[in-house]
């Protein structure tokens, strides 16, 4: 059998719980058809890059698939005619990852940064930026306020 990533993007509209019974319902067609659906990653609600079908966000899930292209091609033809499922995409691939994606790594990452605080930067109680240095703070043009006066 055949190795596939499968990745689908759900209405914003539709709860999580509603995206795991469609992700379900697919699992239970790829295996009805001699297939097993491997790991199965939810990641969650995201900003699209652009519009899709009026939707500026969708829910986001990742599928690893090992069955024939039958039971792709019934589970594609299903999500087609889904109105809650904005977009698809099936890949076929050597291998499937074991651990946890790409996704879910750049969370895992991000998580460990936002408990530092501000990205990890020590910026003081001042709220400073960081990359001014030692600077003194910037002072009015005189120009502008010579011609101010002429201005009058």
């Amino acid at each position: 059998m055949a190795l596939y990533e499968h990745v689908y993007l759900a209405r914003q509209d539709v709860t999580a719980q509603q995206v795991e019974a469609m992700t379900e319902q697919m699992k239970a067609t790829v295996a009805g058809l001699g297939g097993t659906v491997g790991k199965v990653e939810y990641w969650g609600v995201k900003s699209l890059a652009y519009r899709i079908k009026k939707n500026r966000k969708a829910h986001f899930t990742l599928m690893n698939i090992d069955a024939p292209h039958a039971a792709v091609a019934e589970m594609e033809r299903q999500m087609g005619i889904n109105e809650d499922i904005l977009r698809f995409m099936t890949i076929r691939v050597e291998a499937l990852e074991d651990g946890p994606s790409a996704m879910m790594r750049k969370r895992e990452e991000s998580d460990r940064d936002d408990r530092g605080g501000r990205g990890g930067r020590d910026r003081g109680d001042r709220g400073d930026r960081g990359d001014r240095g030692d600077r003194p703070p910037r002072r009015p043009r005189d120009d502008f306020a010579s011609t101010q006066g002429e201005a009058q």
